[in-house]
């Protein structure tokens, strides 16, 4: 399970600050999440080796009658949603009233906690240690997230502390009788059909089905089996666009959703034919992209539009899907199954694109033949040299590089590694992470010998040089 981590604190501390520091300002998540009030934003963060969902809140007033009841509430479904509470305080106004009623509350709740003393850019930092001390929590991480000082030390102190819930949640839950199944999420906008179709693949109502958004409020995880294959389909809750959500517990809904995407092996975006792709559906479609699931569009409805209105529909998906060419699109109707058939069938290909079954040294040969094709850009006239390649992972397929350089390739010629890789090992609907690595110098840390030879040798003509005197 992705964890999943709340900013919270006063107003002007910082959150928003941390938030895109920690998340490397996506800005599809990061500045316009579906679902969402202005004031709440989600985004996808890597802290070590661990991934987590992290939920930026609104400002905290903590003081008694001062927060409208809606936002007391999305205040507390936050701190009960998150894993870990990451609770930020400001080092130059100093401990304030709001900080000892937000920490009240915390307290209060019995969530993990990590405080987090922001701003400490020219304050004494023992002076800060001490003041914020007598708010009861474990030693807190000094940043100026501002100018990314101290953020090395607090993604350690979060994986470490991230690391601790995870095991201990593994420790509780029992071995999970779906680990060996294939995990396919439908995802998308409300309305657009999704527990239809996830009825019509199960040939059952097992899902409400009404017309009117946001009837799923959860994700729904259903395991069953077609054609001897063991499946567990996640039917997840609608995302509705932004200004539209008016329920708190709706608001949260989307974090379930966004957990299914990165659990999931294959995810179904389920698009409204009649509507066309609009941007709450590239929202979901570009954060199953930088999740790494295997993705497949289904435009659903299909057969209620005119020819004309098909070819619109065409057009209009290939223009806003030039960025990931390479996504399949199904033309079905859930409700009366035209197309659903067909779906399955490409869900079990990108399933096993994804597992990229291939040794390193054809990874090497296709690596050889693209940089062959089109090399890498020189550094200060040196060229930079991929040696070789192999595979490091699966759903998503990673591919690892070596080579000298490599921090300076630019993300241009990684995509470009990484569509040539997708073509040649014809791996649909299925995004390709590339890892760069530089091979170690073997001298770096000894004397340099060329040094130590002139060295003896300047000795030896010294000693020789006195005896000639």
């Amino acid at each position: 399970m992705i964890p999943t981590l709340a900013l919270v604190g006063r107003p002007n501390v910082g959150k928003s600050t941390l938030f895109n520091k920690l998340t490397h300002a996506r800005e599809a998540l990061v500045a316009d999440v579906p679902g969402l009030t202005r004031d709440r934003r989600y985004g996808r963060a890597r802290l070590g080796n661990l991934t987590c969902t992290l939920i930026d809140t609104g400002g905290l007033l903590g003081e008694a009658g001062a927060l409208t009841a809606a936002m007391e509430r999305q205040a507390e479904l936050a701190m009960d949603e998150a894993d870990l509470v990451l609770f930020l305080v400001d080092a130059r106004s100093g401990l304030t009233p709001a900080d000892q009623e937000i920490a009240a509350q915390l307290r209060r709740k019995g969530r993990r906690v990590v405080l987090v003393v922001n701003k400490i850019d020219g304050v004494n930092e023992d002076q800060a240690l001490a003041e914020f001390a007598s708010l009861g929590f474990d030693e807190p991480v000094l940043v100026a997230a501002a100018h990314s000082r101290g953020l090395a030390a607090l993604g350690e102190r979060l994986a470490q502390t991230l690391a601790t819930v995870s095991a201990g949640e593994a420790e509780e839950r029992p071995a999970a009788a779906t680990e060996d199944r294939v995990r396919v999420a439908i995802i998308g906008r409300p309305n657009v059909g999704k527990s239809t179709l996830t009825n019509r693949l199960l040939g059952e109502e097992r899902q409400v089905v009404f017309d009117q958004p946001g009837t799923t409020r959860d994700a729904i995880e259903i395991p069953f089996e077609r054609d001897g294959r063991r499946y567990l389909l996640v039917d997840t809750a609608g995302v509705r666009r932004k200004g539209r959500v008016e329920e708190a517990v709706e608001k949260f809904s989307v974090v379930k959703t966004l957990q299914a995407i990165e659990r999931a092996h294959v995810v179904i975006l389920v698009m409204d034919a009649r509507e066309g792709p609009v941007d709450q559906d590239l929202h979901l479609l570009e954060y199953a992209v930088e999740a790494g699931s295997g993705l497949i569009i289904a435009l659903n409805k299909w057969d209620g539009l005119s020819a004309d209105e098909r070819t619109r529909n065409r057009v209009a998906l290939e223009r806003r899907l030039r960025f990931a060419p390479w996504i399949p699109v199904q033309h079905i109707s859930a409700l009366h199954g035209t197309g659903v058939g067909h779906l399955f069938d490409e869900v079990d290909r990108v399933h096993e694109a994804g597992r990229l079954e291939v040794g390193a040294s054809y990874l090497t040969r296709l690596l050889e033949s693209l940089v062959q094709a089109h090399p890498p850009p020189s550094v200060r006239g040196r060229p930079v040299k991929l040696r070789f390649a192999h595979k490091a992972g699966a759903h998503p397929p990673r591919i690892v590089i070596h080579g000298n350089q490599t921090r300076a390739v630019p993300e241009s010629y990684v995509r470009y590694l990484e569509n040539g890789f997708r073509e040649a090992l014809k791996l649909v609907g299925t995004p390709v992470k590339i890892e760069l690595r530089t091979g170690e110098n073997p001298f770096a840390g000894r004397k340099n010998v060329l040094t130590e030879r002139q060295e003896r040798r300047r000795k030896r003509m010294l000693r020789h040089h006195k005896k000639r005197k």
